[in-house]
C-alpha cells in the first residue's frame, strides 16, 4: 500500500513540473504583452514585468482584432463542419461498402497526405481568381475543407473499420436504411474518431497562414495569423503588442476547450473502452 502511494506521489510530481514546463511558453508570451517596448528592449528578456500595464491589449481591441476574429471563427467553423461532414459519409462507404474501386480509391485519396500543401497554391490561387472568390473568406473554405480531407477520412475510415459488423446487421434486421445506419449506428460509435479530427483540423486551420495571405488582400478579410501585420513596422515590430494580440487569438481556442472538455473527455473514455 505504501509503495502505491508513493508511486502517486511522484506520479503528480513528475505531472506538476511537466505543467510547468509547458506552460512556460504561455507564461512568457503573457508577462511581455503587459510590458511596454522601453522595459522589454532595455531589461531582462525573462523578467517579470515591474510596472505591467495593459496599453498593448487596448491597442490590439482598438484596432481590426475583431474583424480578424470574426473571419476567422467563420472561416474554421464552416470548414471543419464540412470536413467532419464529407470525410465521415467517405469513411463510411470505405469501410463498410465493397466495390470494385474501393481500395483504388481509398488508396487514390490517401496518397493525397503525401503532396506538398505549397505545391497546389498556384493551381489553387488560379482556380479562385477564375470562379471570382479571391479575397473573400469563401475562398479560405475550398482549400481548407479539400486539404483537410486525406487525414480525415484516414483516421474515420480506420476507426470505423474496427466497429463490430453485427451492430448493423442487427439494424438491417429491424429495416434501418443505409442512410440511419450511418447516422444512428456509426456516427455515434465513432464520436472519439469526430472529436480526434475536429481538434486537429480546427487547431491547424486556426493557426493556417500561407493560404490565407495567397487568397486574400484587403485588410477586412484577413484572419487572425495575419493581423499580426498590424504591428511590424519596416524597421521594427511592436513585440509586446504582438504578445497580446497572440494572447486573446489563444482565448477562444482555450475558451472553446474549457467549454467542451467534458464532451471531449467522455468521447475520448468511450474510445478507450469500445468494443
Amino acid at each position: 500500500m505504501g509503495s502505491i502511494k508513493e508511486t502517486k506521489k511522484w506520479y503528480f510530481i513528475f505531472l506538476a513540473i511537466w505543467t510547468l514546463i509547458a506552460d512556460i511558453p504561455f507564461l512568457f508570451m503573457f508577462f511581455t504583452s503587459i510590458k511596454t517596448q522601453t522595459e522589454l528592449l532595455m531589461g531582462n528578456t525573462w523578467q517579470v514585468p515591474k510596472q505591467p500595464t495593459i496599453g498593448n491589449y487596448s491597442t490590439v481591441i482598438q484596432g481590426s482584432f475583431f474583424t480578424y476574429l470574426k473571419n476567422s471563427v467563420i472561416a474554421v467553423s464552416i470548414s471543419v463542419i464540412l470536413i467532419l461532414i464529407v470525410s465521415s459519409m467517405a469513411a463510411y462507404v470505405f469501410a463498410r461498402m465493397k466495390f470494385a474501386l474501393n481500395n483504388l480509391l481509398y488508396s487514390i485519396i490517401i496518397a493525397g497526405m503525401a503532396i506538398p500543401i505549397h505545391v497546389t497554391l498556384i493551381p489553387i490561387y488560379v482556380l479562385t481568381n477564375k470562379m471570382k472568390l479571391y479575397d473573400t473568406i469563401f475562398a479560405l473554405i475550398g482549400p481548407y475543407v479539400a486539404l483537410s480531407l486525406p487525414m480525415s477520412i484516414f483516421i474515420l475510415t480506420e476507426f470505423m473499420r474496427e466497429i463490430p459488423v453485427e451492430l448493423e446487421e442487427a439494424a438491417k434486421i429491424d429495416g434501418c436504411s443505409m442512410f440511419r445506419l450511418y447516422s444512428d449506428i456509426l456516427l455515434p460509435l465513432s464520436r472519439p474518431a469526430l472529436i480526434t479530427v475536429g481538434i486537429y483540423n480546427g487547431t491547424y486551420l486556426w493557426n493556417e497562414f500561407v493560404f490565407a495571405l495567397v487568397l486574400t488582400s484587403s485588410p477586412q478579410k484577413r484572419t487572425l495569423p495575419l493581423g499580426i501585420w498590424d504591428f511590424q513596422a519596416r524597421y521594427g515590430s511592436d513585440i509586446p503588442a504582438i504578445m497580446a494580440f497572440l494572447t486573446l487569438s489563444l482565448l477562444p481556442m482555450l475558451i472553446a476547450y474549457i467549454l467542451g472538455q467534458d464532451k471531449i473527455i467522455k468521447g475520448m473514455m468511450a474510445g478507450a473502452v469500445k468494443g
